[in-house]
């Protein structure tokens, strides 16, 4: 082994603390940026496989009732690709062992199995057979969560008549990857399923022979889809078309589509954090090596060694450290990696979702890491190879020091000795003081981002499911109902009080925006069923004019006063401009408020209700369970209670996992700063608290003054990461600001207290290592050193 070589192992070996406390950190980047790019590799090319494979469409429109004939000319709008056709409907359904109601909705497919667009993969069974009426493939979700299997029966109210349904299959399909009912955040599979169902039946039943209700396109390469939905549009108006959209607006695409995005930018901004720690503490700890051996580096160059040789020897060092964390982060990363993505298969559902890190992932992680030291400390290895042999040899001079701006304002008399020593200390060492408190900082806004995503997700809960959305139980109609249908609500077993409401889609036009939304009609006298404005206000509806969500009023750019252009697309589809009476807060989707009278109003219409909002006796529930299930009238019913279970069973467990890994990650950043600051701080002052302990300090005075230093950076930190916590929040409320959901910026005071908690037991096990180093201090050796 060389002579450079066998010196190298020897510095690893005496620097050890500070070298596996720097593994540890570079090890932290390297995993978050192997665990998100490889989870980001992975789901991105499952989806885009999935979707060619499988035909997934560019462009959907759901519509009313459309003669089979109209195919051929939605085929020969340019651009467009290929056509599918189809009866979509949603039923009630009574699921074996399920005591609530569950909504279905069922698919038409073609008699004879052909490849088509939104194809399915049959995972499971087959596919149903010619002219059977009975016959269903049920989503593998929806199969899972209510463990049905093939041969399975179940109920549901078709048409207004009851149906056993028998499974045959158990089947996936890219437009469900997703699979969420409709005004709801998270995916209720024992709740909510997708069944396949053989067109000739399904038309047949809902009175649509020889027509559909639903179409998707593919479209061309190089096709422009707004020009295609222009088109597509006029086509189907006549035929009630609700509005076509392409797949950024298609929710199971645009929920993955996210899902991929975070990852990606993720995996920039977090490694990033750790890689530049990582690369301050390097420097510091060869900066003070190169400090310490000067004797040797004139030494190595006067028996031959160049330039070269001393600084290759020098960053090797760098450079053996940095690959030692990258090769643990690797390992680290990619077993992370892979339990993300099993964790991916509880909400997206794919034939096969296949972890796999490529190569040059691998390849990444080592340059990116080696790319840190090397950035990081070549002004330190620029110190070792520029430095001449004879000045080498010489101790190197006294730092000049000058009056502290505490002791030029005279405050030093308000200080004890220890106190000034250690203010002393800190202030001329600025920078280095400064990189430190940034350092502890950084890991501090890791724990408070970590909590940030727990107060938010819980804030949603409370807002939406308790102070916005109070009733027990919300109900559908499968078409708008008379005024009569309020009374028999009453009379629903166990109802408490009913308010029924009016559903209504509409294209809104405001200048050159447009966008597609629901219209809500609600009664002025409402309890279950709130609308809040920013401080959390209740609002009431105005008799004439319309209430927009507020990012529903950003994405059109209105604000209250303007006229706002309703083109409704139910009905006669009256064309209407209606004044906004205001802007309200919601978290989930984007809606458009009226008082119910109104509403029918302007819809040229009686009393005319889509569904209603109950409050329920809890101990009459099973029966109304029951008799929903068979109401031939009810599309679908949600219940706030399951949404909320839902929502704590899901989320309860991924933020234990990700609570835990940032604990460790930002522990290990914290031990690591505090740590090798307080080492180099021994290392550099050994003399000078040898000297102190000499002349009569205590043992504790001295540990005071040199774990007082970190002492102070860590309180400064503290509240420095806590603000930096806070703008990282405000930027990931801004980035998940989608129509779909939106994350408040909402922090609780406990996510700061458990930031502050863990950082300062870190300190405190850090601070205790030094410790013991300190009281193991050999005056007399430490005295005949050279200074």
């Amino acid at each position: 082994m060389k002579a450079l070589d066998q010196k190298l192992l020897r510095d690893l070996n005496r620097l050890k603390g500070q070298v596996i406390a720097i593994v540890l950190i570079v090890a932290c980047g390297i995993a978050c940026l192997v665990t998100m790019m490889s989870a980001y590799d992975s789901l991105q090319l499952t989806q885009q496989t999935y979707y060619d494979r499988y035909r997934f469409a560019d462009v959907f429109v759901p519509l009313k009732r459309a003669p089979n004939a109209l195919a051929d000319r939605l085929a020969e709008i340019p651009g467009v690709q290929q056509v599918r056709t189809r009866v979509v409907v949603n039923v009630n359904l009574d699921v074996p062992g399920l005591n609530e109601p569950a909504t279905g909705r069922l698919i038409s497919i073609p008699e004879q199995q052909t490849p088509m667009l939104n194809d399915l993969f049959i995972r499971r069974g087959r596919y149903v057979e010619p002219g059977r009426r009975d016959q269903v493939l049920i989503s593998e979700a929806f199969a899972i969560a209510n463990e049905l299997d093939i041969g399975d029966e179940i109920g549901a109210v078709i048409n207004e008549r009851w149906q056993q349904l028998r499974i045959v299959g158990i089947a996936l399909s890219p437009e469900y990857i997703y699979e969420i009912n409709a005004g709801e955040l998270f995916p209720d599979s024992q709740r909510f399923g997708i069944l396949w169902m053989n067109r000739e039946a399904l038309s047949t039943a809902f009175d649509l022979k020889g027509a559909f209700n639903d179409v998707s396109l593919s479209l061309m390469p190089g096709a422009s889809e707004d020009e295609v939905i222009f088109r597509l549009d006029q086509l189907v108006e006549p035929y009630g078309g609700l509005g076509a959209y392409g797949r950024d607006s298609q929710v199971s695409h645009q929920l993955l589509d996210s899902e991929i995005q975070g990852l990606s930018a993720a995996a920039v901004m977090v490694p990033a954090i750790f890689l530049g720690i990582a690369a301050f503490l390097l420097n510091l700890v060869l900066s003070r090596l190169v400090k310490t051996q000067r004797e040797q580096i004139a030494v190595l160059k006067a028996f031959g060694y160049d330039n070269l040789a001393v600084g290759f020897h020098y960053l090797k060092l760098v450079l053996v450290i940095t690959l030692g964390g990258a090769v643990l982060g690797t390992a680290l990363g990619v077993w992370l990696g892979s339990l993300i993505t099993q964790v991916y298969t509880q909400y997206f559902q794919f034939p096969v979702l296949e972890y796999r890190v490529e190569p040059s992932l691998l390849l990444i992680a080592i340059g990116v890491s080696a790319a840190a030291a090397v950035l990081g400390t070549v002004t330190a290895v620029r110190q070792a190879v520029s430095l001449p042999p004879a000045e080498a040899m010489r101790p190197e001079p006294p730092a000049t020091f000058q009056a502290t701006l505490l002791e030029q304002l005279g405050l030093q008399r308000l200080l004890s000795p220890v106190g000034q020593i250690i203010l002393r200390n800190l202030e001329r060492r600025l920078v280095q003081t400064s990189l430190a408190i940034l350092g502890i900082a950084a890991a501090v806004a890791i724990l408070v981002i970590g909590r940030y995503f727990e107060d938010a997700t819980q804030y949603i809960v409370d807002l939406q499911f308790r102070q916005l959305q109070r009733e027990d139980v919300t109900l559908v109609f499968n078409q708008p109902l008379s005024s009569r249908a309020r009374y028999e609500l009453a009379q629903l077993p166990g109802v408490l009080r009913s308010e029924p409401y009016r559903s209504v889609p509409a294209r809104l036009r405001f200048q050159h925006r447009t966008t597609l939304s629901g219209i809500t009609g609600l009664e002025p006298q409402r309890e279950l069923r709130r609308i809040l404005d920013a401080d959390l206000r209740p609002v009431a509806l105005p008799e004439s004019g319309i209430v927009l969500t507020a990012s529903l009023a950003d994405k059109l750019g209105i604000t209250t006063g303007d006229l706002l252009t309703l083109e409704v697309l139910e009905g006669e589809r009256p064309i209407r401009q209606v004044p906004v009476a205001g802007v309200v807060e919601e978290l989930i989707g984007q809606g458009a408020y009226m008082d119910m009278a109104a509403l029918n109003r302007l819809m040229r219409e009686g009393q005319t209700i889509s569904g209603a909002y109950l409050a329920v006796d809890a101990n009459e529930r099973d029966r109304l369970y029951d008799q929903l299930k068979e109401t031939p009238a009810v599309a679908s019913v949600a219940l706030r209670d399951r949404l909320i279970a839902k929502f704590n069973e899901q989320i309860t467990g991924s933020f234990t996992a990700m609570t835990t890994v940032l604990v460790v990650f930002a522990a290990v950043i914290a031990f690591g700063v505090v740590y090798n600051i307080a080492r180099i701080a021994l290392s550099e002052r050994s003399r000078e608290l040898a000297t102190l302990r000499i002349i009569g300090f205590t043992q504790g005075e001295i540990a005071v003054i040199l774990l007082g230093e970190q002492a102070i950076i860590t309180a400064l930190a503290i509240p420095l990461g806590c603000g930096l916590g806070y703008g990282l929040a405000a930027l990931l409320s801004a980035a998940y600001d989608s129509e779909i959901f939106r994350l408040p910026l909402v922090l609780s005071p406990a996510s700061y207290a458990y930031a502050f908690i863990v950082i300062t037991l870190t300190a405190t096990a850090s601070g205790w290592l030094i410790r013991r180093q300190l009281n193991q201090l050999d005056l007399i050796a430490v005295l005949k050193t050279r200074a």
